[in-house]
């Protein structure tokens, strides 16, 4: 039997143009780190000092640095909405990601993560350990199958290549119908026997396909199940901003409190 789940680790903010202010209470469920998706997208900014026009209104990073959920911060790097673009330009996100790393933030930036996301289906995904290297540590990456390749294999695919002192977070695919999570906890321990847990993380999928297209939040309903399979690993809600509101992290509360669970 899976043991319940411990709460959250950390939530996931994707910054954009429509959600540039964070602002929840994702700590009463246990929040305390603060995964950001990037600080430059699609060739903007969204500090200063990078380089690049900067988007029209910058996040208020001094309040963020403040919120109980982003007592530690994961910094996110540079990357592009479209995938397909951002693999074909890796030597210049390579090099802006060098730059946003070095400014400095009032954030307690304790790693970073480089936006490319991985799955099996990138031929040319080993090419990425090049750019990887020139990046600080602790550095962090995004693996997902889209193809159902399988935890073994893709596990493998990644002990070959990755650059063994870069740690991976899972997209489990819950979100949008890929897999169950009793998959998805099948590609997590195969990653954690052949990488090692302390490199391994989950992004929980806290979103659900919409009637008519797009997405919506995650009911706790769904969530809970969803986190339970995953133990007491270490998980981060995608995404916070968009997808878990203060009337969801209610729910969330009541449920671990019901299990027995405090953050």
């Amino acid at each position: 039997m899976t043991a319940c789940a411990s709460t959250i680790s950390g939530v996931v903010w994707q910054p954009e143009n429509a959600v540039i202010d964070p602002k929840g209470k994702w700590d009463q469920i246990g929040a305390r780190q603060l995964l950001i998706q990037w600080t430059a997208v699609d060739n903007l900014a969204f500090v200063s000092g990078a380089g690049i026009p900067t988007v029209p209104k910058l996040p208020d990073w001094p309040r963020i640095a403040t919120e109980p959920w982003a007592k530690e911060v994961i910094l996110g790097l540079a990357g592009y909405f479209d995938e397909t673009k951002a693999r074909a330009n890796l030597d210049e996100l390579g090099a802006l990601s060098e730059r946003l790393a070095k400014l400095p933030t009032p954030l307690n930036v304790v790693g970073w993560y480089f936006p490319v996301e991985i799955d099996p289906t990138w031929g040319d995904a080993p090419k990425l350990a090049a750019i990887l290297n020139k990046l600080p540590r602790p550095l962090w990456i995004s693996v997902y199958d889209s193809a159902n390749v399988g935890p073994d294999d893709v596990a493998k695919w990644l002990q070959v290549w990755l650059p063994k002192d870069v740690g991976v977070f899972f997209q489990d695919g819950v979100g949008v119908h890929a897999r169950e999570a009793r998959v998805a906890l099948d590609y997590v321990t195969a990653m954690e026997k052949r990488l090692g847990k302390q490199r391994v993380r989950v992004i929980v999928e806290a979103f659900r396909p919409q009637v008519g297209g797009g997405f919506r939040a995650a009911t706790a309903a769904e969530l809970m199940p969803q986190l339970n399979t995953y133990g007491a690993r270490r998980v981060y809600l995608f995404d916070g901003p968009h997808y878990v509101p203060d009337t969801l992290v209610d729910e969330l509360k009541a449920g671990f409190a019901k299990d027995g669970k405090r953050p």
